[in-house]
């Protein structure tokens, strides 16, 4: 049997559920397909101690604007993650977890969505799996010799696990700043980047970096006046690192040996751990069956419709679907202006032909 919806969501994070507010509230047929086993999306495997860059108003889901945490500051993970369960509860959403989509086919005028619980098909999918499960290590020669302890950020919890250690942070953005500042005062911690990091002002927020998002997004791709959302937020942690004297960093070693890693003038360094902060991948294996999955890992896109697949939407990635679609403040944003011409299509059955399939593209990968 093949359960059949007019819209399917595949992802149950902050941009699926800001996607089923509106669907909610439009009375439509849809359904959420979620791979893991509650609610709460990448926020389920943040590090223990990670927080918001952003006041609770500021880091809502569309319809019910996120408490005011009990604790002085911003909120923290565990507040994120109670905030999506209740909100989740609220809106009663039709979600099916945990759900892993395998592939996705064409079938006339719908697609059919294969999954290790079953077969669906729906007349529009939107893809909103987000990038945590897809994290990115670089190849660097030696890697895989490293006797030690290497960790993505995205499964890294806490600082314990590391002390007295000597520990490498590879990666100068946020997270790399975060680890660093709580690793420092019970390890040996020593943060590499490419070059030396860019900290924000100590007045800027996550408010200010998403409306730079914006901002970046509408000059175009030649406007470089607008700061990058991936500069430092000096959130109260990496304030007192810096106090400490802890945020110094240097340039990439070479490679990695069984024991450390060789720096640029021969020199050797005994290491015991290594994190990565080097980012992540849009997870999108599941769309190669539909040949549309670009060699850089994304999907062509006019907006957030697919190119070489207008039954397919895409949400929650990053600003080329959607300007700082990948946190609270944009899925929000981002799932208002979808959810109306997602609905718009399936009230009116005006899907556009492909753009263009290159032949070498047009049979699954």
């Amino acid at each position: 049997m093949v359960a059949s919806h007019d819209i399917v969501v595949i992802g149950g994070g902050q941009m699926g559920l800001s996607l089923g507010y509106y669907l909610r509230r439009a009375g439509a047929d849809f359904l959420i397909l979620d791979a893991e086993a509650g609610p709460g999306g990448a926020w389920r495997h943040g590090w223990d101690s990670l927080r918001l860059f952003s006041p609770a108003g500021y880091s809502s889901l569309p319809g019910w604007l996120m408490p005011t945490p009990a604790h002085e500051g911003y909120p923290t993970r565990d507040d994120v993650l109670d905030y999506l369960s209740r909100y989740e509860a609220r809106y009663d959403f039709p979600i099916n977890r945990p759900v892993q989509v395998t592939a996705i086919e064409r079938a006339d005028d719908r697609l059919e969505i294969l999954t290790d619980r079953g077969q669906f098909a729906a007349r529009t999918v939107v893809s909103a799996t987000g990038t945590w499960s897809h994290p990115y290590i670089p190849e660097i020669e030696g890697r895989d010799l490293f006797k030690g302890v290497q960790v993505h950020s995205a499964h890294y919890l806490r600082p314990e696990e590391y002390s007295g250690q000597t520990v490498l942070v590879v990666g100068g953005g946020n997270s790399g700043a975060q680890i660093v500042a709580e690793l420092a005062p019970m390890a040996r911690t020593l943060w590499v980047t490419n070059h030396d990091p860019l900290f924000l002002p100590d007045e800027v927020d996550g408010r200010v970096l998403f409306e730079r998002a914006v901002a970046r997004m509408k000059a175009g791709p030649s406007e470089t006046a607008v700061g990058g959302i991936g500069d430092i937020v000096m959130v109260p942690p990496v304030r007192e690192a810096r106090a400490r004297g802890d945020l110094g960093s240097v340039r990439p070693f070479e490679r990695i040996t069984a024991g450390g890693v060789v720096w640029p003038d021969g020199s050797e360094m005994a290491v015991d751990s290594i994190i990565w902060c080097t980012g992540f991948r849009p997870a999108l294996d599941y769309l190669k069956s539909l040949g549309v999955v670009e060699s850089d890992a994304r999907v062509l896109v006019d907006g957030q419709r697919s190119l070489d697949e207008p039954h397919l939407w895409l949400a929650g990635y990053g600003d080329w679907c959607g300007p700082g679609s990948a946190t609270l403040m944009g899925a929000a944003r981002t799932a208002r202006d979808l959810a109306t011409l997602v609905l718009k299509e399936v009230s009116t059955g005006d899907t556009p032909s492909p753009v263009h399939i290159p032949p070498s593209r047009a049979k699954p990968l």
